[in-house]
């Protein structure tokens, strides 16, 4: 029990970093930094579904919201 809960503790530690590098780069307005971290992201995310660390419909939340943040970079950038 307690090997599973540190293992999916560093599985969870793991995405919400790279969720962070992409809100980082949206905040600094850097928009091509905030696609490729994106990019970089939402695998992680994918995979948390996987291994059953995160409901399906909460990693599709997360992406949606994500990427809604940088259409809106783009938008404000244009």
């Amino acid at each position: 029990m307690e090997k599973r809960y540190l293992r999916n503790k560093a599985h969870r530690s793991r995405m919400r970093t790279f969720v962070k590098r992409v809100l980082k780069a949206v905040e600094a307005g850097d928009v091509e930094t905030a696609r490729e971290a994106y990019g970089k992201a939402v695998p992680v995310i994918d995979s948390m579904v996987n291994k059953g660390i995160l409901h399906r419909n909460n990693a599709a939340r997360k992406k949606s919201r994500l990427n809604a943040r940088i259409k809106a970079l783009v938008q404000s950038a244009s």
